[in-house]
C-alpha cells in the first residue's frame, strides 16, 4: 500500500467514523447545554415564586394564603392585596412567556404543572378570580387566554364541588 492509499483509507476512516461520531458528540453537547439553560430558567423562576411567597408572608393580615378571602378588607389592605396580586400576575405572565409550549417534553411537562398548579390554586381565590380582569389589562394575549380558561375551570370545580356539599 502506497502513502497516498493510506492517506486516502485514512481520510475514508475520518469522513464514514470520526466524523459522524464528531457530529453526534457536538450535537449531544449542545442539547446539554440547552438543558442546563432551561433547568437555570426554571430554576429562577421558581426563586421568584419563593420570593413572591416571603412577601405573602410579610402581609399576614391579608390572609393570602388561607382559602376565603379577607372579609371587609381596609382602603389600604385592597392597595396592598392589589399590588401584591399584580405582582403575581407578573411572575405567572413571566412563567408562561418562558416555560410554556403546546407541545412539550416530560420534563418541559413536570415542570409547567408546578406554574400551572400555582395558577389554578390562586384562581379559587375569590378576591383573585374577581381581580382578573383587571390584573390581565395589557399582558400578552395568549396567556390572557390561558390563564382565563383556567380561572374557568377553576370556578366550575368550586361550584360543582359547593353543590355537592350542599346536595349530601
Amino acid at each position: 500500500m502506497s502513502a497516498r492509499d493510506a492517506w486516502e483509507l485514512a481520510s475514508f476512516i475520518v469522513t464514514v467514523v470520526a466524523l459522524p461520531f464528531a457530529i453526534a458528540f457536538f450535537a449531544w453537547e449542545q442539547r446539554k447545554e440547552r438543558d442546563n439553560e432551561e433547568e437555570e430558567g426554571y430554576q429562577l423562576l421558581s426563586d421568584a415564586y419563593n420570593d413572591f411567597l416571603k412577601v405573602v408572608l410579610a402581609n399576614p393580615d391579608l390572609h393570602l394564603r388561607s382559602n376565603e378571602p379577607l372579609a371587609n378588607p381596609t382602603a389600604e389592605q385592597n392597595e396592598r392585596m392589589l399590588v401584591i396580586f399584580d405582582m403575581l400576575m407578573s411572575l405567572f405572565e413571566r412563567a408562561y412567556l418562558v416555560a410554556y409550549k403546546p407541545r412539550m417534553s416530560e420534563t418541559e411537562s413536570r415542570r409547567w404543572n408546578s406554574w400551572d398548579d400555582y395558577m389554578r390554586e390562586w384562581c379559587r381565590r375569590e378576591d383573585f378570580h374577581n381581580a382578573l380582569p383587571l390584573l390581565l389589562r395589557g399582558e400578552d394575549p395568549e396567556f390572557q387566554r390561558y390563564l382565563r380558561r383556567i380561572a374557568q375551570e377553576e370556578r366550575g370545580a368550586l361550584i360543582q364541588l359547593f353543590q355537592g356539599a350542599n346536595h349530601a
